[in-house]
């Protein structure tokens, strides 16, 4: 059984409600078809009954929900609540209602917030921004969370590294250019997300272009810094840096290289010094390798809610649905 097969029978143990609001796009219907027909989800689409009809063409989403922000009798108690929310930010019932009638990422954000969904999956046509922008309004910060990041869920075919090809990369796509502590947040962020979605142990390493001090400079430095700070934080991670990424997952290299390294050779989870380092790694093992890539995966946020690359195919759509169902059920 694949990775993704065993997030799916998981999400099977208790069936939880996504909501996808980009109605505009073939591929939302062509995943929640696939997804009502494994039957690991259940899925609520945001839109007209014109639109929905218009754009699904011949996918059959027979079973799933379909809400209307225009007509929906809930719409008014979301109107009252994002206002109740945002008031101090200068939010009035008119703007209330021309946001959740008119977006309806942020539509679907209050369905979660009124617990109508557990989870919302978006991104496939909009920017990391329209996505989390709502949910960090509306859902807010996770209780003890001192970074928002996001991460993803790598698993390459036929790899002999990694936990038999499943990794997580971080951040790859949210925070720019992460500070040391910064960078000590996503790690241990990263590593517990691994831990929740594989039920294996975490080997964090600290990805940098120099290994253990092999070169100088402030960038090698922050990442230094961020794995001083990770260790004394969070001294029960299995987590090294700085290393090289051949160091971090090919065992000849870890140990020329970093012998005596708890993680070097056998990291799983790897963290990026920046987001350009991280974007381009991800999309590379994606394309080159072949890998399945879901996400970006969301850490952090109250409630389940998880972004997508706008070059993601129906597929992925559906492995990222799996995945916010299995984080859904871990809040109960």
């Amino acid at each position: 059984m694949s990775f993704i097969d065993e997030i799916k029978a998981r999400a099977k143990e208790n069936i939880k409600t996504i909501v996808l609001p980009e109605s505009e796009d073939i591929r939302t219907y062509k995943a929640a078809e696939q997804v009502l027909k494994e039957g690991f989800a259940k899925i609520i689409i945001i839109g007209s009954e014109e639109e929905v009809a218009a754009n699904k063409q011949d996918c059959d989403i027979t079973g799933a929900e379909i809400v209307d922000p225009a007509k929906s009798d809930k719409t008014a108690a979301y109107i009252d609540k994002l206002v109740e929310l945002r008031q101090k930010k200068g939010m009035t019932k008119e703007k209330a209602t021309e946001i959740l009638l008119t977006s309806y990422t942020y539509y679907g954000v209050m369905m979660v917030k009124m617990g109508d969904a557990d989870g919302l999956v978006s991104g496939a046509c909009h920017s990391t921004a329209d996505t989390l922008r709502p949910s960090l309004q509306i859902l807010k910060t996770a209780p003890g969370t001192k970074l928002v990041s996001s991460f993803f869920l790598m698993n390459v075919p036929d790899c002999e590294f990694g936990n038999k090809g499943t990794f997580v990369f971080s951040d790859c796509g949210l925070n720019q250019n992460p500070t040391a502590e910064e960078l000590a947040a996503i790690a241990k962020s990263s590593a517990d997300s691994y831990r929740a979605l594989t039920g294996d142990e975490p080997r964090v390493a600290m990805l940098s272009y120099s290994t253990m001090g092999s070169a100088k400079h402030d960038d090698v430095t922050k990442v230094q810094e961020a794995t001083k700070i990770a260790k004394e934080a969070y001294p029960e991670l299995a987590l090294d840096g700085e290393m090289q990424l051949d160091a971090a997952i090919v065992p000849s290299v870890g140990e020329f290289k970093a012998p005596g390294s708890p993680v070097a050779g056998h990291a799983n989870t790897l963290i990026f010094p920046n987001l350009d380092a991280g974007n381009i790694g991800y999309k590379l093992v994606q394309r080159l390798a072949k890998a399945e890539a879901y996400g970006p995966m969301c850490q952090g946020i109250a409630k389940p809610v998880n972004d997508l690359s706008r070059g993601c195919f129906a597929e992925d759509i559906v492995g990222v649905i799996a995945i916010t169902a299995v984080q859904a059920q871990m809040q109960d």
